[in-house]
């Protein structure tokens, strides 16, 4: 029997076990590093979780999220959640609804405090966009200038629905995060990430060449940056630059990143050994700027492998949530739903409920609806 195609390339069956792997992997990225979450002291997380954490924890007492039980999700597992049920239930990306579903679904269940909230602690950027909407500031002048992955945690499911058109996920994904973090660099790597994983979802590998296809959708318009350079060119053309367009970012830079990284990640003579001590070099706190590295760099090296990239991600420590999160969302596009151990999906808190939405926004995503 044959298998529609998706005009990438790609069968649309194939397409959809990546979408799903995708949305899965995040949940179960973050979910597997609940217990061991925000551990800077590594000797600490050693003595508490031993040398390898292999499986889901629960927190200990005293700890972030303390009194959830294993497999259960931070709150960046359930802003996802909240998107992915958006995204299904609009079918497709509907901001009046996201935001009434945070102030709702969310807002009215804070107190402001950090540790407060589903998933048992709220981040910065919530933080302050909660105090802002309290104080009567509509949504559009409610964001703040966190540096946090927090956004990107949740747009990956923006970049899921709409792999297939890069002009609506550019478009979806950028309004989405200036909700909450109005730093353009945030705005600039964060969407660049979901990019990144449209990409994939696509088919095209995580290796050295990811940049250049992502410089190539810059210039046919596909994605807002601005850059100077034309294909195949080294140094800018001569003559007058094209001035930059209004919503465009400033620099093409935040897609560099990751096909340098893959290079590094698959050069025998640049080694980090064991992966997992990414995060010493990269930097374990919570920052874009150190977490979208060590993310490439797990993605690039286990890119075959979900299992060794989400565990070398978790055990790394500090931000190691997010960091996993945003790991297991990249492979799980790589290898699909199907490469995904069946016991990180039979331990998983709702799982079942998810996986069903994750089916539904993949194929609206191939409906391009």
């Amino acid at each position: 029997m044959e298998t529609a195609s998706t005009g990438t390339g790609m069968s649309s069956a194939g397409f959809e076990d990546r979408a799903v792997g995708a949305v899965m992997g995040a949940f179960i990225g973050d979910a597997l590093a609940l217990g061991p979450h925000w551990y800077y002291d590594l000797d600490a997380l050693h003595a508490e979780f031993g040398p390898w954490i292999s499986d889901y924890s629960a927190p200990r007492p005293g700890r972030y999220h303390a009194g959830l039980p294993a497999g259960a999700s931070t709150q960046a597992g359930w802003l996802l959640e909240l998107t992915l049920r958006s995204l299904a239930e609009c079918g497709g990306y509907d901001e009046a609804d996201w935001c009434r579903r945070i102030d709702e679904d969310l807002f009215a269940r804070i107190s402001g405090e950090p540790h407060d909230g589903p998933g048992g602690y709220t981040s910065q950027s919530m933080r302050e966009a909660c105090r802002l909407r309290r104080q009567g500031l509509p949504w559009g002048q409610v964001g703040g200038y966190a540096d946090n992955t927090e956004a990107a945690e949740r747009v990956l499911a923006l970049a899921v629905r709409y792999a297939c058109d890069l002009p609506a996920l550019a478009d979806a994904v950028v309004r989405n995060t200036q909700l909450t973090q109005i730093d353009p660099t945030v705005g600039a790597m964060t969407l660049a990430y979901g990019a990144l994983l449209a990409l994939l979802l696509q088919g095209e590998p995580l290796d050295a060449q990811i940049s250049g296809t992502l410089l190539a959708r810059v210039r046919s318009g596909e994605l807002p940056f601005h850059t100077v350079t034309a294909a195949g060119e080294a140094v800018a053309p001569r003559g007058p630059e094209a001035p930059r367009r209004a919503g465009q970012f400033a620099s093409p830079d935040a897609l560099l990143t990751a096909g340098t990284i893959a290079r590094a990640a698959r050069d025998p003579g640049v080694r980090i050994e064991p992966a997992w001590k990414a995060s010493l070099v990269y930097g374990m706190p919570c920052a874009v700027y150190h977490q979208f590295p060590a993310v490439y760099y797990l993605a690039a090296r286990h890119a075959d492998d979900f299992e060794s990239a989400v565990l070398h991600a978790v055990n790394g420590g500090g931000q190691n949530a997010a960091r996993a999160m945003l790991t297991g969302a990249l492979v799980g596009a790589r290898v699909g739903f199907g490469a995904i151990p069946q016991r990180f999906v039979a331990g998983l808190e709702r799982a079942g409920q998810r996986l069903a939405m994750a089916q539904q926004v993949a194929r609206q995503a191939l409906a391009r609806g």
